[in-house]
């Protein structure tokens, strides 16, 4: 039962992860019915934002400091939300009427971009401040010192329980947005239909982009609380979360936030209790086992509805 436990605390640690990088994956899919490929990515680019700024301004687990760590979460934040605004504009709202094969073969290419463009040489720097960082990991200066606790023989780290409050938090905030705000309103009714959403007074681009940022800012946030724990990072670490936060958001049903949060956690626990019970070489493969088998029971996901499409 203790392993039990242990394997419960770990699922929903790395589950909360997929459901955050999973979210803007379902977002920007229920705006512009894209897949957004270069989403892991931008949660890449998130842990060296914070690796950047920890080092600018002195956070370590040496020098720990509340203020300074919101400070990175938050710089992290506005440099990825940037980056996403950035990428819509130049990549894909020139695309936004031609087919759909054509802006998903373009979010395939941004990725490659981003991927191997922060493998170039240094251009700048040195040490953990060269940029771009190249193809060799880089270690994150983790924000505060490693403290567990023993509850009943199940251990649980402060990390564990800060990655839980962060993730369900912003999580929390974002139904708050989405379904309390005027953004959130305006943002649901180009959901349902922007050319009338449009007509009716809504600035369609400036949803769209704003879409975007918020997306990439819960990437950013995803990538800082996995590298504060796990402070090895490079510039291929987002290919694997990137492809099962997809997964993740296909299991829930891709366009709702709550089916995002709810196939994050399962796919998260999946993957632990098959890992710690089973084979841990298959760890990887379960998520795309869980995804057939949630396809063939119910094709658009746990909380997905199925919508009728004119052709």
């Amino acid at each position: 039962m203790t392993e039990f436990f242990q394997h419960l605390v770990s699922g929903l640690s790395v589950g909360t992860i997929y459901a955050l990088i999973a979210l803007g994956y379902t977002m920007v899919y229920g705006v512009l019915k894209l897949i957004n490929f270069a989403h892991g990515d931008i949660y890449m680019v998130g842990a060296f934002s914070g690796m950047y700024l920890s080092n600018a301004i002195g956070l370590s687990e040496e020098h720990p400091s509340f203020l300074k760590t919101v400070a990175v979460f938050v710089g992290a934040m506005v440099l990825c939300a940037g980056l996403g605004m950035l990428i819509e504009r130049l990549a894909y709202r020139p695309l936004r009427h031609r087919p759909r094969l054509t802006a998903l073969i373009t979010a395939i290419g941004v990725s490659f971009l981003l991927e191997y463009g922060f493998q170039l040489p240094p251009l700048i720097g040195t040490g953990n401040a060269r940029f771009p960082p190249g193809p060799t990991p880089a270690f994150f200066p983790p924000p505060f010192k490693y403290v567990g606790w023993d509850l009943a023989g199940v251990t649980v780290s402060n990390y564990d329980v800060i990655s839980l409050l962060v993730a369900f938090g912003f999580m929390l905030g974002l139904q708050w947005v989405v379904y309390r705000t005027k953004f959130g309103t305006a943002m649901r009714a180009v959901s349902f239909d922007s050319q009338v959403a449009g007509l009716m007074g809504i600035n369609v681009n400036r949803v769209i982009a704003g879409t975007f940022a918020l997306g990439s800012a819960l990437a950013a946030v995803a990538a800082l609380l996995i590298a504060s724990s796990r402070p090895s990072i490079n510039p291929l670490m987002g290919l694997m979360p990137g492809i099962k936060a997809f997964v993740a958001a296909v299991v829930g049903g891709i366009g709702s936030v709550p089916g995002a949060m709810v196939g994050g956690l399962v796919l998260g626990l999946a993957e632990e209790y098959v890992a710690g019970y089973a084979v841990s070489e298959y760890r990887d493969a379960i998520a795309f086992a869980v995804l057939i088998l949630v396809l063939l029971v119910r094709p658009a996901g746990l909380l997905g509805k199925t919508r009728m499409e004119k052709v």
